[in-house]
């Protein structure tokens, strides 16, 4: 029930949401690590936490904590996720709680 509502919320492209978006690349991947924090930079607003991760010796983990409009939300996710050189992403989708009895 409570995540048809947050669905809900992530629909309306103004509503205030949580977003959490992990990407996985390898860090000697050419100017791509300066690509990303560019992008967290683009959107200072929306940026809560972030938090690095060394996986191995060439893998980093990155995890941003964002939180605004959920289209907003969104757009910074895309960029992160689509950036090129970027193996894996993922957006998870969450609520302020506000709105959630």
């Amino acid at each position: 029930m409570r995540d048809s509502l947050v669905d809900e919320q992530w629909q309306d492209s103004e509503s205030e949401v949580v977003g959490v978006v992990t990407v996985v690349y390898d860090h000697e991947q050419r100017e791509l690590s300066h690509k990303l924090t560019h992008i967290q930079h683009h959107f200072s607003q929306a940026m809560v936490s972030t938090l690095h991760v060394h996986l191995d010796e060439h893998n980093c983990l990155e995890t941003v904590v964002l939180k605004g409009r959920s289209g907003e939300i969104k757009r910074v996710a895309e960029q992160l996720i689509s950036a090129k050189g970027v193996k894996h992403g993922k957006l998870v989708a969450t609520t302020t709680g506000g709105s959630l009895a």
